[in-house]
C-alpha cells in the first residue's frame, strides 16, 4: 500500500474553519437551519463543524444531530453478515428548515440518497445541502453533489479515501490509499 497524505495538521483545522465560513455566507444566524452528520463518520465532521460554528457564532443555537442511515441503504439486505445499526440522535424536527447534511467522504452518492430518505421521518425539509470533507470526483453511481466541500480528490476505483478523526483514531488527518502494483 502507498499512502498519500491529502490533509493533516494546521490545514485540516484551516479546511473546517473555511466550511464554517461558507456556511454562515449562506445560513446566517442558523435559525432556521440544523446541521446533520451522517452514521458512522459523518457524525465526526458535523459535531467539529457545530462546535466551530458555536466559537463563532456563541450567541446562536447551532442545533446538530446525528442520523443513522443502515436499513435506508439499497445494499443492507445484500450483506451476508447481519449489519448492526448506529444511533441516531436527533432532538429537532427538521419541518420546514434547511438542512445541512454532512458526510466525511462523498464516493458513489448512495450514502447520501440513503441520507435524504431517512431524513423524510423527521419531518420535510424546506432545503437540503451536502457538505463533504472529501469529494471523490468522478465516482458516483446517482447524480449527487456536494454543496460544500473541503478537498477534492480524483481517484480511481482501486483506491481508497481514509479519514481520521482525533476523536477516535488520535489524529485528524485524510490519506489517500493506493495498491502497490508488482
Amino acid at each position: 500500500m502507498q499512502n498519500l497524505t491529502l490533509l493533516d495538521g494546521q490545514k485540516f483545522q484551516i479546511t473546517i474553519q473555511r466550511l464554517c465560513r461558507q456556511l454562515i455566507e449562506n445560513h446566517n444566524d442558523f435559525s432556521e437551519s440544523v446541521l446533520i452528520g451522517i452514521q458512522p463518520r459523518g457524525i465526526y465532521l458535523a459535531k467539529r463543524v457545530a462546535e466551530e460554528l458555536r466559537k463563532i457564532l456563541p450567541d446562536n443555537n447551532i442545533q446538530q444531530g446525528d442520523m443513522d442511515i443502515t436499513f435506508y441503504r439499497d445494499d443492507f439486505r445484500r450483506r451476508s453478515a447481519p449489519l448492526i445499526p448506529s444511533e441516531t440522535k436527533m432532538d429537532f424536527i427538521i419541518e420546514g428548515k434547511k438542512v445541512v447534511l454532512m458526510d466525511d467522504v462523498l464516493w458513489s452518492g448512495r450514502t447520501i440518497r440513503a441520507a435524504m430518505e431517512a431524513m423524510l421521518a423527521y419531518g420535510r425539509p424546506q432545503k437540503v445541502e451536502l457538505l463533504a470533507l472529501v469529494d471523490r470526483r468522478y465516482s458516483r453511481h446517482l447524480p449527487i453533489m456536494p454543496d460544500y466541500v473541503g478537498i477534492e480528490v480524483d481517484s480511481i476505483a482501486s483506491q481508497k479515501v481514509v479519514v481520521s478523526w482525533v476523536e477516535t483514531d488520535g489524529e485528524d488527518k485524510v490519506v489517500l490509499l493506493s495498491e502497490i502494483e508488482k
